[in-house]
């Protein structure tokens, strides 16, 4: 079908730049989907969305400001205006003057290329009396006096800027990394981070075949394992990583020189002095002398079943050696059959190490050995009985005290305590609980230099905050505090006494979940906003300190970049705007934010309402829910994004909405823990009421037909919108979902759902409440999921068919988790959708049409 212009008539344009060529897109696509066109399928309608991405991801200028510092007081930028070439500022701090950085037309002509021809600007550095530029591979300096540009021979790096803190590096790491792992074997890999007492945090797998990108911190330590051998390991240094695993190198390049780990990593820890390294050797404890190569055991007493472990904390004076013995966790192997694989005819079968709530876990215990004398004083457990995990080492710097941080299994108690060398055990700290702890998401400690007190992130107040606590007394002070909450923490300067952080709802006129910098004294005085803008923040700190731009936005708010002064905030200058001028005339409109009270009438609830690119207000339209109600995060986009998955499905004819309901995480403690105990929940009591709300002054949204559709914990969501709130919710598709909380994964589920396990468990189980359900339901699972086992959403259909509920079912060979991310599933998620909430229009009558 040929373009129709807006009178109608058949014309054929030639699209002369981005502006037109995206309002060309618009205009040949978009008409399939309005009254008297031709019908569109659901297919043909995920092409068109796919289509419109593509071309969007070229129609905002600026979204991230290049900029580069070539003075103290001087800066270079790119800014752009519409769809033209961008052009190179200079902007002197001092005078306030902004000038051109580079001469172009001149850099051409040197270059020897015509208008026509492509001129990449690389980057800037400094120079003396000037700066470099490197521009299509050739080096050029521009004097700073006359601009003139003389090509050199000279060579420079470009800097590659991160935010100060709250981005994608890990705390005081000193710089962000982004790896990417490339898994060349047949088989899945597991990815773990290992903290710096050596601890592991799993970050789930990547397929075989498949690629991953992480972000991470300078100098942080990465493990990568198969069928739980440890391939080996990668420390993070500054740049951007490729980690290829395959069959004949193992993991290159993934290696690190041990002997320069920290002293308390894992695999043997060498002494502060660096004569001895301990290890383990058939599960006892032992002990090299680096200079002799001699020998000794230090304690004969492990066995299989309680091994000394690959962790190990030297006191700073080298005397003692504190060393960690471990009951291990009871194994409970997932089994995956892979029924076609790639190349073979027969199945196969793949297995996991796969803890679930209620498993007996592992228990450490601590033994402390005087090396010269071989004295061990085994440490009484008895302040820490029932470990969840015991992290944190810190030996104090007169080696006096062993401290480390005990988590309760139940997340409801955490320690702080502190061992003396003889063996007595002290609390220094103690925090209780009635609901849940957020250890992994709100846990902060750092020690004071001189070791007398340290920082801790707690919510005791009801709200997130930092306090000091005096290590000798536990007598516990406010650093931080009000109606609003701490994020992270950044940099701590000690030498100043102040505390960067990053906090949300700071400013009750914005979104509360904006995130802004604060600057605090470590006695909490003198409290500093950093920022003010309404949007999201990240702040990129000059060379100096001295200054840093301070990038902000929303999803309706395409990114502003200012240049402030650091020591009291002030507003330098606006450097740039993001331009989205071709996205709009391409058809492009931001998401609409919205907030309404929740179920108490009083809380506001916020989220988003994103319309398909044909909207007519004086049509309505049935409206479908993203929803991913997980506790540990917030899930309604914040900051600007061209492209939001939601758009695909908006494109299907629909209104879509993703809301953050109660039980979700960074408001107010009691916010948070409506989710405890209570994952059925999902927070649908404040997403219907939201849903009302924005019905009353969006009168285009029909509420008679809702659908609502999310993966993981969304797709456990999904299904139960149709269990306990099917007189709202019609329609429903969940994807690869832990539908019974026993099922899935043991720490992300016993941190909500708590322990031991008891009938809470039972009440938000999808397989428990399989007979209530109300509503079209399709189901989605590949067969080879990894991080929730598809046999959740197997006893789901069970279930529902020993309660006679008719249902779909879509299983996907070969495919992990996520399944209706494959293209195939994707389709068949869109037709769904439209079959059951659209029974009129006329794509269904397309959909099965050659």
């Amino acid at each position: 079908m040929k373009p129709k212009s807006l009178d109608g008539s058949l014309s054929c344009v030639r699209c002369s730049s981005l502006h037109s060529a995206l309002a060309c897109l618009v205009l040949a696509t978009a008409f399939g989907a309005v009254p008297g066109a031709a019908a569109e399928s659901a297919r043909e309608a995920l092409e068109r969305a796919d289509a419109l991405a593509k071309a969007w991801r070229d129609g905002v200028r600026g979204e991230r400001l290049e900029h580069w510092w070539i003075a103290p007081t001087e800066i270079i930028f790119r800014r752009w205006s519409g769809p033209s070439r961008p052009a190179h500022l200079h902007f002197d701090i001092e005078s306030g003057a902004t000038t051109s950085a580079v001469d172009l037309a001149v850099a051409r002509r040197v270059l020897g290329l015509s208008e026509a021809d492509e001129l990449r600007v690389e980057g800037f550095a400094p120079a003396d009396d000037g700066w470099f530029v490197r521009i299509n591979g050739s080096t050029f300096i521009v004097d700073r006096r006359t601009r003139r540009l003389s090509p050199t021979s000279a060579s420079f790096d470009l800097p590659w800027k991160i935010p100060k803190s709250g981005g994608t590096g890990s705390r005081n790491a000193g710089g962000s990394v982004t790896l990417e792992f490339v898994n060349e074997l047949e088989e899945a890999v597991e990815v773990f981070w290992l903290d710096w007492a050596g601890d592991e945090h799993d970050y789930g797998v990547v397929e075989a075949g498949q690629r991953r990108r992480q972000g991470t911190g300078v100098g942080h330590l990465w493990s990568v394992r198969r069928g739980g051998h440890e391939l080996g390991r990668f420390r993070a240094e500054s740049g951007r990583w490729t980690i290829v695993i395959d069959a004949e190198t193992e993991a290159a390049p993934i290696a690190v020189d041990l002997d320069e780990a920290p002293t308390d990593g894992p695999r043997g820890a060498t002494s502060p002095d660096g004569a001895l390294r301990a290890f383990v050797r058939h599960d006892d404890l032992w002990v090299r002398d680096l200079s002799s190569g001699k020998e000794r055991c230090l304690d004969d007493r492990g066995t299989p079943g309680e091994p000394f472990i690959e962790r190990f904390h030297w006191s700073p004076d080298g005397r003692t050696l504190a060393a960690l013995r471990e009951v291990p966790a009871e194994e409970r192997i997932v089994r995956f059959i892979e029924s076609s694989p790639e190349g073979a005819v027969q199945p196969r079968v793949h297995s996991l190490d796969y803890n679930k709530p209620g498993d007996r876990i592992a228990k450490p215990s601590v033994t402390l050995i005087d090396v010269p004398s071989d004295r061990r004083v085994d440490v009484p457990s008895q302040l820490f009985s029932n470990p969840w995990s015991l992290t944190r080492f810190h030996w104090t710097r007169d080696s006096a005290e062993l401290r480390f941080l005990y988590d309760e299994r139940g997340h409801q108690r955490r320690r702080v305590l502190g061992v003396s060398r003889t063996g007595e055990v002290r609390v220094i700290l103690e925090e209780i609980a009635g609901t849940f702890i957020d250890y992994s998401q709100k846990t902060f400690l750092q020690w004071f230099p001189d070791d007398s007190a340290f920082l801790w992130m707690t919510e005791r107040s009801g709200w997130n905050h930092i306090e000091r606590v005096d290590a000798g007394s536990g007598v516990r002070t406010r650093v931080t505090s009000g109606d609003w909450l701490v994020r992270s923490v950044g940099d701590v300067d000690f030498d100043r006494g102040l505390v960067e952080f990053t906090a949300m709802g700071v400013y009750p006129e914005q979104d509360p979940y904006h995130v802004h910098y604060g600057r605090i004294g470590l006695d909490g005085d003198d409290l500093r906003w950093l920022t003010q803008g309404d949007g999201t923040h990240d702040l990129y700190p000059s060379p100096d300190g001295r200054f840093w731009v301070d990038t902000y936005s929303r999803v309706d708010l395409p990114p502003v970049h200012e240049l402030h002064r650091a020591d009291d905030a002030g507003l330098v200058a606006e450097l740039a705007r993001a331009d989205v001028s071709a996205l709009r005339a391409g058809g492009w409109s931001p998401p609409e934010r919205f907030s309404a009270p929740g179920r108490d009438g009083v809380t506001p609830i916020w989220g988003l309402l994103v319309r398909p690119t044909s909207f007519d207000r004086t049509k309505r339209y049935p409206v479908v829910e993203l929803i991913y109600a997980g506790p540990h995060g917030h899930h309604v986009p914040k900051q600007f994004s061209v492209w939001l998955g939601a758009r695909a499905v908006a494109e299907l004819g629909f209104v879509v909405a993703q809301i953050d309901g109660m039980g979700t995480n960074w408001r107010a403690k009691s916010f948070h823990d409506v989710s405890w105990q209570n994952l059925g929940d999902a927070g649908f009591p404040d997403r219907i009421a939201w849903w009302r709300a924005a019905a009353a002054v969006n009168p285009e949204l029909d509420l008679e037909r809702v659908g609502i559709y999310g993966g993981s914990a969304g797709g456990q969501n999904a299904m139960r919108a149709l269990i306990a709130h099917s007189d709202f919710y019609d329609v429903a598709v969940a994807d690869c979902g832990n539908h019974d909380n026993r099922m899935d994964k043991i720490w992300w589920n016993e941190a909500w759902m708590g322990w031991p396990i008891g009938p809470h468990y039972e009440e938000s189980s999808n397989v428990e409440q399989a007979h209530r359900l109300e509503g079209e339901l399709l189901l989605i699972v590949g067969e080879l999921d990894r991080n929730v086992d598809p046999a959740s959403t197997m006893q789901v259909v069970d279930a529902l068919i020993r309660a006679d509920k008719d249902f779909d079912l879509l299983v996907m060979p070969g495919v992990g988790h996520g399944a209706a991310g494959h293209p195939y599933a994707r389709r068949r998620q869109a037709e769904f959708l439209v079959e059951h909430l659209q029974p009129d229009d006329p794509r269904e009558a397309a959909r099965d049409t050659p």
